[in-house]
């Protein structure tokens, strides 16, 4: 029977999202192995997410939410026309690269609108009362994609567009988005770098992709000014630096700007077995950061949370977390053996200490956001 208070989105459609094989970067050849490597992002990411989710019944306890095509006029509240239309030309020749790392394949185009629909799906799931929470399980995804070109795997922004969605059709006046994957949410920064109805914060691993973003004194700018909040945590953090930052910096910013909304742009990429990250989670960070969004939304939102899917890379470990992260939001374990030696991970330093350069870090963010937000 399903728990009314979760949803799941998930379309097979997004499986057809397939830039196989992985490509080189500036002559677009595949690279030279006799055997052909895939892509980071590949199908498979999403299909063990959704066959764990079977597999253990989550899926069966959760509300089926059907995604739709978000339309042009939806994409274009942060895209520009010129872009859109040259993805879909890109898709319609046979596809191609829409910006800088960005591939898209000849059913991309009408697969990207679907993926930034069911984030939308989400939102309005939660925001009509049919759950509180939702997981969205689309791809591909969205943080990295900027107004005029797709990057790093992302062509359009679903968690951006999802944002403007729900103050357009729901009147949302207040939105928090928290982005834990381990590269910083470039594009979604960009959306709403000067716009103070968008509190935008991301945690990643510090100088890791894109270069030059996510500072901890990039803030914002006019009246959006302190309502960017990046905490670049150094290559080695696991779980004890993350959670430090949850409980210091993001959920007492949280309590003061009271969102009515709360997105999560949800990568497992900084998992310990990640092999596009340098950091440490377990799948008991992404369980216990969760614990700490869906209290954040119950305080100020009726709980009304989203979590949408991004990155994570490691095909073994990945979908682990993700599973962390539904149990969490279902509030039950369906005891299901972790891949790592949890006795091992609980003994790691990582694990139980922030360290010295960590708690700069925090401290840094702290001191620059301590006279808007009362830190």
């Amino acid at each position: 029977m399903p728990d009314r208070s979760t949803g799941l989105v998930f379309c097979e459609r997004y499986l057809q999202h397939n830039t196989n094989p992985y490509r080189l970067w500036r002559s677009g050849n595949p690279l030279p192995f006799v055997e052909q490597v895939d892509h980071p992002s590949n199908p498979r990411l999403a299909q063990r997410t959704k066959h764990l989710l079977d597999l253990t019944g989550l899926s069966r306890r959760m509300v089926r939410i059907e995604p739709y095509p978000a339309t042009e006029e939806d994409v274009t509240a942060y895209h520009t026309p010129a872009y859109v239309q040259r993805v879909r030309e890109i898709c319609a020749a046979g596809g191609g690269d829409t910006g800088e790392g960005a591939p898209a394949a000849p059913d991309s185009y009408e697969i990207a609108l679907l993926a930034a629909g069911g984030v939308m799906a989400a939102v309005d799931a939660v925001m009509t009362g049919q759950v509180r929470q939702c997981l969205a399980l689309v791809r591909p995804p969205g943080h990295h994609a900027m107004a005029d070109r797709g990057m790093g795997f992302c062509i359009f922004g679903n968690v951006a567009i999802a944002a403007h969605h729900a103050r357009r059709r729901h009147g949302v006046e207040r939105i928090l988005i928290v982005d834990w994957d381990v590269h910083h949410g470039n594009g979604t920064q960009d959306a709403f770098y000067a716009d103070p109805g968008v509190l935008f914060v991301s945690i990643h691993q510090d100088g890791l992709y894109p270069p030059g973003w996510g500072a901890v004194e990039d803030t914002g700018t006019g009246p959006g000014a302190g309502y960017t909040v990046n905490i670049p945590l150094p290559p080695g953090s696991g779980d004890a630096a993350y959670l430090a930052a949850f409980t210091r910096v993001i959920a007492p910013i949280a309590a003061r700007f009271r969102p009515e909304l709360v997105i999560v742009s949800a990568g497992q990429d900084a998992s310990a077995s990640d092999p596009l990250g340098r950091m440490c989670l377990s799948t008991e960070a992404y369980r216990r950061m969760t614990a700490v969004m869906r209290d954040i939304a119950a305080s100020s939102a009726d709980g009304r949370l989203v979590v949408a899917l991004e990155g994570g890379y490691s095909e073994i470990y990945a979908p682990y977390c993700t599973l962390a992260i539904a149990e969490e939001l279902l509030g039950e374990r369906t005891g299901i053996e972790e891949p790592l030696n949890p006795e091992r991970v609980a003994a790691w330093r990582t694990s139980r200490e922030v360290s010295h350069d960590q708690e700069q870090v925090i401290e840094r963010v702290i001191a620059v956001h301590r006279e808007r937000w009362g830190l």
